[in-house]
């Protein structure tokens, strides 16, 4: 059931992106392509051998480098629609309570989860609330409210991926050795730092290039 509600996490935020960017084509494509890699391989358990040097969890972080300045380098002079990318946020609430479950089964440490450093949750809650106004209002919300929150929205998800990877079984390894961050190598799990976590940088990113212009 977990499994379930995570792939439909990953398609909920492929979607919106894709409905972000004006449903670009290229977008479409790169994503499904990916997606159907990454799922076969951790499917098949590829990213679980922990002792193969380098990691073949290394894979996954250049790939998810690599998809973010791709999709950026495609959707940088495309107008976007700020609100669908605004709404990948509110993902990130769903995600907590599987991260917490996650914790409950021993595949992540609690560091990774809103009880210990990971405060996430606070932008999938804020997410929704500016949605909501934005849809009942009509008067806009001020620029440098829309700067500072994508601003901290940012500073909030790479401080929780230098958490996660320092919390994973790979030579880097610093924190969380009696329980590791474990789940992210397995399906469908392995999507979080392969997928989700891109398209949440690049939904801010992109905003904060557009009220920058």
């Amino acid at each position: 059931m977990l499994s379930f509600i995570f792939i439909t996490i990953t398609l909920l935020s492929f979607i919106l992106f894709y409905l972000g960017t004006r449903r670009d084509k290229r977008i479409l494509i790169l994503s499904v392509l990916w997606l159907i890699i990454i799922g076969i391989a951790s499917y098949n358990e590829y990213f679980t051998d922990t002792l193969i040097r380098p990691p073949r969890f290394l894979l996954i972080l250049l790939g998810a480098v690599v998809l973010s300045i791709i999709f950026y380098k495609i959707v940088r002079k495309i107008q976007l629609n700020l609100k669908f990318l605004c709404a990948v946020h509110i993902l990130r609430l769903p995600i907590e309570l599987v991260l917490y479950q996650l914790f409950i089964e021993k595949k992540i440490p609690v560091l990774m989860t809103f009880k210990g450093w990971n405060f996430d949750i606070i932008m999938g809650i804020s997410a929704i609330i500016i949605l909501l106004y934005l849809s009942f209002q009509k008067n806009r919300l001020p620029k440098y409210f829309i700067l500072t929150w994508n601003i901290l929205g940012l500073m909030l998800l790479l401080f929780i991926v230098t958490i996660a990877i320092l919390s994973s079984p790979l030579p880097l390894q610093k924190l969380a050795f009696n329980q590791p961050n474990i789940a992210v190598l397995y399906f469908p799990y392995v999507y979080l730092p392969a997928y989700i976590v891109p398209l949440v940088l690049l939904s801010h990113i992109l905003t904060l290039r557009n009220y920058r212009k």
